[in-house]
């Protein structure tokens, strides 16, 4: 398993893309074997064999249509609404935009892509520091693969063979948490330098940007309700979103003509291609690994360590955020769904309990340095230097590794509600 890392991480750092470095690895390993090599296209396609993929570049799609239709604008305005009146206003209404896009996006690039262009200039305009600015936007845009729609659960849910429905609504709890943790923290930050509330609360500007936001608030309802009321699957919810996504687009902000839908999927496509092919490559990972019995070794290895659960998930967190430094999300839940499933089993975790774990160790793993795919996007639109944004970014990371250690240990807040709203 070592080696198996060690090689990734150099293909990587040479820059080779993840999806061909994750087969390059695989096939390696196989060269060594008595294994024919015609069984690799039959992995690859086996590996996306899975009808709940489908989701992924329906998500997708949805998500780019509510950006490019200007709904973040209305969400903005809604979240300045309620929460701008408290010290540090306008890092709140970061956060709490980053929560209510999460229900629509979810992907956390394109949440502090489409956020951090309006945000960020603004907070810089109001005298926050700008790489506090991004740090913020940076941290809060990893709610969007906790709150539910998330890409990252829906690969979670076809690797480890989970309901995604589940996943969906047990990353309801965790990531409202993680939100006012990132707030309180942020009201910190306010009352060190001094910053003020961005205006006083008024209720009839709350009543007219509820209005205004209402088609957008509209999304999550049409996800979740049409899930939990057992009326369709995540992958039917999706492509229910698409087509509310598109009639917001064109009829009610007519941000959307007909001439911009080929750009939107294409876009969704380049997306859900990458996605694809790193779970078509790594699946002649899994197998390899899987054959050689490596999962299991690796369970048995890091038992032997302590016999108690709470310290060995400890120890698993920290291997994953370690992991998540050096892989991009969903290259590192591909590679370490196979191998932590039998340790899971053995603890006694439940799967959805530990898809939520993995998907936090994710969020941090966005980042953390050197990969850090949403830091470094953030890092892009403001113009701020890693460093620069790391100052603040660092006390936000630590906020996110609270939670995840709160969420590991405490597993009713992330069971009770799917356990209450799903029976099956």
């Amino acid at each position: 398993m070592i080696e198996t890392i060690a090689i990734l991480t150099v293909l990587i750092v040479l820059g080779v893309p993840i999806a061909v470095a994750l087969g390059m690895t695989a096939i390696g390993f196989l060269a060594f074997g008595a294994v024919p090599f015609t069984i690799v296209p039959t992995l690859m396609f086996s590996g996306l064999e899975n009808f709940v993929l489908l989701a992924m570049p329906l998500f997708m799609i949805a998500g780019e249509v509510m950006n490019r239709g200007k709904i973040a604008d209305d969400l903005i305005e809604l979240c300045s609404a309620f929460v701008g009146a408290l010290r540090g206003g306008l890092a709140m209404v970061n956060i709490a935009a980053s929560m209510v896009f999460a229900e629509i996006s979810g992907s956390a690039v394109a949440d502090v892509a489409s956020l951090g262009t309006i945000l960020i200039p603004q907070m810089v305009k109001r005298g926050y520091p700008k790489p506090f600015a991004a740090a913020i936007t940076s941290a809060s845009a990893s709610i969007a693969i906790i709150i539910p729609p998330s890409i990252t659960m829906i690969i979670y849910g076809a690797i480890a063979e989970q309901s995604v429905a589940k996943l969906f609504i047990a990353g309801i709890v965790p990531g409202i948490l993680l939100g006012f943790a990132l707030m309180a923290f942020s009201y910190v930050f306010a009352l060190k330098y001094g910053w003020e509330a961005e205006s006083r609360f008024q209720i009839m500007r709350c009543l007219r940007a509820l209005r205004r936001a209402v088609w957008a608030l509209t999304m999550p309802v049409i996800i979740l309700g049409g899930i939990l009321g057992g009326i369709f699957t995540p992958t039917e919810a999706a492509a229910v979103a698409v087509a509310a996504a598109l009639f917001i687009g064109f009829f009610i902000n007519r941000q959307i003509t007909v001439f911009d839908v080929p750009a939107i999927v294409l876009t969704a496509a380049k997306r859900t291609s990458i996605v694809l092919l790193m779970i078509a490559t790594s699946a002649i990972l899994g197998w390899y690994l899987t054959n050689e019995g490596i999962p299991q070794r690796i369970a048995a290895s890091v038992m032997a360590l302590s016999d108690n659960p709470y310290i060995v998930m400890f120890w698993v967190n920290i291997m994953l955020i370690v992991l998540g430094m050096f892989l991009h999300g969903a290259a590192a839940m591909i590679l370490v769904v196979p191998i932590a499933m039998p340790l899971v089993k053995l603890l006694g975790y439940d799967p959805i309990h530990f898809g939520i774990i993995l998907t936090l160790n994710i969020a941090i793993g966005q980042q953390t340095p050197p990969v850090a795919s949403v830091l470094m996007t953030a890092s892009a639109v403001s113009g701020s230097k890693i460093g620069e944004i790391m100052y603040y970014n660092k006390w936000f990371v630590l906020c996110m590794f609270l939670v995840l250690m709160l969420v590991t240990y405490v597993p009713w807040l992330s069971l009770w509600l799917p356990n209450l709203l799903i029976r099956f």
